[in-house]
């Protein structure tokens, strides 16, 4: 049901809401955070989550009738010169500035803050005891919180059983789930990063993780991980995921804070979350003998 128009905050109002939760400031240097495009008055009855800002989530988007997109990834994360329709990010821009719904950004301060996109991923897993992987500055009156999160099973596993486990939270993927190591090692101290985590190698060592879960482990630093391992008793295990499934379960907590932090002020939003599977991979073809 859409809410009243007077019950609707502005789109100022949902943008404070959004920067309360995760500061603009925890934002890496090289990121493009925030507002991309949106009239800060124009009312807010309906915001749509998504991983990514491309053209079928924009259509997702509108067809529920959305007034506000808020994605995980930057539709621009480098200076542009023109927006023309000409090119597939300028459509997606003129596609939402004639609907009237606005674009929102929460990337690398939805990483670092906290409950943030790795918070997400280590609740899924059923991790307790969270610490952040890579500690930040604490920025005034914030929590020191960071890049990734440790935490701890409730019991040993077999990490067989735990890369289940992972495949049976995350959501379905043409890639799956990949795993380096000892499938029969027990595993209870875990290290995860959503989104691509292959420069947080001696973070994790450092952890005394057993096991990283992360997305976009590229041959050499995860070949030389594992090597590294068989002479540190073969501890971190490695699991491989989809960056965008790994950043996926993001969407639904965002979402019921946003509606809560607003609900506190009076104000009424309905939030949805994407349905559309936006990792880029559409087919895997086993290998010779699988």
């Amino acid at each position: 049901m859409t809410p009243p128009a007077a019950d609707a905050p502005a789109l100022r109002q949902v943008t404070a809401a959004l920067e309360a939760m995760h500061p603009l400031e925890w934002a890496q240097p090289w990121d493009a955070v925030g507002l991309v495009c949106g009239d800060p008055d124009a009312p807010v009855r309906r915001v749509h989550l998504a991983v990514d800002p491309v053209e079928e989530v924009v259509e997702e988007a509108l067809a529920a009738g959305a007034d506000l997109l808020v994605t995980h990834h930057p539709l621009f994360l480098r200076g542009v010169h023109s927006v023309a329709a000409t090119t597939f990010k300028g459509r997606v821009v003129h596609r939402l500035v004639r609907a009237g719904c606005a674009l929102y950004v929460a990337h690398t301060n939805a990483d670092a803050g906290g409950p943030g996109v790795s918070d997400a991923l280590a609740r899924v897993l059923d991790l307790d005891d969270l610490q952040p992987l890579q500690p930040l500055e604490a920025l005034p009156g914030r929590p020191d919180l960071g890049i990734g999160r440790v935490g701890r099973l409730a019991a040993p596993e077999r990490l067989a059983d735990f890369a289940d486990r992972v495949a049976q939270a995350l959501p379905g993927t043409e890639q799956g789930v990949r795993v380096a190591g000892d499938l029969d090692a027990l595993v209870q101290r875990v290290a995860v990063c959503g989104g691509s985590g292959d420069s947080l190698f001696e973070q994790v060592r450092a952890s005394g993780a057993d096991v990283y879960v992360t997305a976009d482990l590229r041959h050499h630093p995860a070949s030389e991980a594992r090597e590294r391992a068989g002479l540190e008793g073969g501890r971190p295990h490695l699991v491989d995921v989809a960056h965008w499934a790994s950043e996926w379960p993001w969407l639904a907590g965002c979402a019921d804070r946003l509606v809560a932090a607003l609900a506190r002020d009076g104000r009424t939003v309905d939030a949805h979350v994407s349905t559309k599977r936006t990792d880029p991979w559409s087919l895997r073809v086993p290998s010779r003998g699988e």
